[in-house]
């Protein structure tokens, strides 16, 4: 887990924390912010509304079978998932072929479905931590990492993304 800790923090990763599966906090309350708390429910591609989406309590039995991973802090949502998938694909090439990452999707300016238009990118949008039932709260502040609630839309925000590894 040391080489990709040390490859996201060469792509410019703010932070890159080695996490076990047991340091992930799985809360399927995560929802009820989906639902009554985003704008785009019902309309993104990564969205836990769209057709055929798991349950959280679906992709957290799925996400426990993997032994732990790495997660990623940001200030750019771009970036954080673009280290992702580099860290995603390193992994699958060294033989790690159920790598999966996690991450708030900043593939468009903006999301297809808010155009009411298929996603141009179905194999490379995935869904951010949230959506899929992890209180992204409780587990980064478990390594001492940035995250408050936003008081206005001028602070910065801190950007989470993760690579999940068996």
């Amino acid at each position: 887990m040391d080489f990709y800790r040390e490859l996201a923090l060469s792509l410019g990763a703010d932070h890159a924390m080695i996490f076990s599966i047991e340091d992930i906090v799985f809360d399927s309350r995560t929802l009820l912010k989906c639902m009554f708390g985003c704008a785009d429910w019902g309309k993104n591609h990564t969205c836990p509304s769209r057709p055929g989406s798991l349950l959280p309590w679906e992709y957290e039995k799925i996400l426990r079978r993997y032994r732990g991973g790495i997660i990623i802090h940001s200030r750019d949502k771009r970036k954080a998932q673009e280290i992702s998938f580099i860290l995603e694909r390193e992994a699958f090439l060294r033989g790690k072929y159920f790598a999966f990452s996690l991450s708030d999707c900043a593939l468009c300016t903006e999301c297809a479905g808010n155009r009411n238009v298929e996603c141009p990118h179905p194999k490379k949008a995935r869904p951010a931590f949230h959506s899929v039932g992890i209180d992204v709260y409780k587990t980064v502040h478990r390594f001492n990492l940035p995250l408050e609630t936003l008081k206005s839309e001028e602070e910065p925000q801190n950007w989470y993304a993760a690579v999940f590894i068996e």
